[in-house]
């Protein structure tokens, strides 16, 4: 098994299979966008079907597939299909920002996928192409409401931007009236491309849960999974939930399972650090399956007690784009 030297079990990998990406979110990658690997410079699907196989035969049994956004990596659907046959994974969830995702929900149900996860900031038009710097909302929600009306479990992502989208966070909790669905607030984070948080407020964990109960007087809270990356929560009689993930201030920290595979093959054992191996040259320099399995308990061993150590130790210097290191 995976354990590092907190005693935390490793069961928790995601996978980011492209740094490419057809959407320009201002808090993810500034307007020009990022500058884009070489495509030789990718784990091939092969490889990442390798290195899943190894990491679930170590107790790993969950995978999340990011991106960039996963849906514009050519055959992304044939590796799907792939990593169905690792019986040994329990979960594969997938993290998109649902523009060409509405055709190929069929496919999915059919096999491992369980959870989506739809990036949506805003449910208002023109604010959400302020915000992607596109004209895609109508194809968004359109993917929304497939999704919804499908078997998968849908949940989406919505980053809470100071002076840009809180405005519209009680019209996200409403959406859960009447839908099956989880909204998830994240706090916003600095890896944007610039490093720099450019807020005027402060829109951490507490003032969202504040927004939200001076709206609803009764808001329930529910019973999550010790490693849940999320406090979740429910208006009574409303048929779906909320929650939300302080990837900022890091309060879930202590009970982490989760390692990360950027899609260039850069091991991170935390989201803040800065990367602590390349296994896409491991592998290509003839290493075989039980030196992956070595390489691995090794470097979990690594792993800082939190994100704020983390960052600390590579200067605080987090100036990357999440497309690059998978979102």
């Amino acid at each position: 098994m995976l354990t590092d030297n907190f005693g935390r079990q490793i069961s928790y990998l995601r996978l980011a299979v492209t740094d490419r990406c057809n959407l320009r979110c201002q808090y993810c990658m500034p307007a020009h966008g990022i500058d884009i690997v070489d495509r030789k410079e990718l784990l091939t699907f092969k490889e990442m079907y390798r290195v899943t196989r190894v990491l679930s035969e170590l107790g790993v049994n969950k995978v999340r597939l990011t991106g960039g956004e996963p849906f514009v990596r050519k055959d992304f659907i044939k590796f799907l299909e792939m990593l169905s046959f690792n019986d040994k994974l329990e979960e594969i969830n997938i993290t998109t920002n649902g523009v060409l995702i509405v055709n190929h929900i069929k496919e999915l149900e059919a096999l491992k996928v369980k959870t989506i996860n739809l990036s949506i900031d805003s449910l208002d038009k023109a604010n959400f192409a302020k915000i992607t710097r596109r004209d895609v909302f109508d194809d968004v929600f359109k993917t929304l409401e497939a999704l919804e009306r499908s078997s998968l479990n849908l949940k989406l992502n919505c980053v809470v931007q100071s002076d840009v989208n809180t405005h519209e966070i009680i019209d996200f909790i409403e959406l859960t009236k009447h839908k099956n669905l989880a909204v998830r607030f994240i706090e916003e984070m600095p890896f944007n491309g610039k490093g720099q948080r450019s807020m005027k407020e402060e829109w951490n964990y507490n003032k969202i849960l504040h927004k939200i109960k001076s709206n609803y007087s009764n808001v329930t809270p529910l019973i999550s999974d010790k490693s849940s990356t999320s406090h979740n929560f429910k208006v009574p009689d409303y048929k779906g939930s909320f929650g939300i993930i302080p990837a900022f201030t890091r309060t879930i920290c202590d009970d982490c399972n989760r390692i990360r595979i950027t899609s260039t093959g850069i091991f991170k054992n935390c989201l803040f650090d800065n990367g602590v191996f390349n296994i896409r040259d491991f592998i290509r320099q003839g290493a075989n399956n039980d030196d992956l399995k070595q390489l691995f308990m090794s470097i979990v061993k690594q792993k800082p007690e939190n994100g704020f150590i983390a960052e600390a130790n590579r200067n605080n210097d987090v100036s990357e784009s999440m497309s690059t290191i998978g979102g």
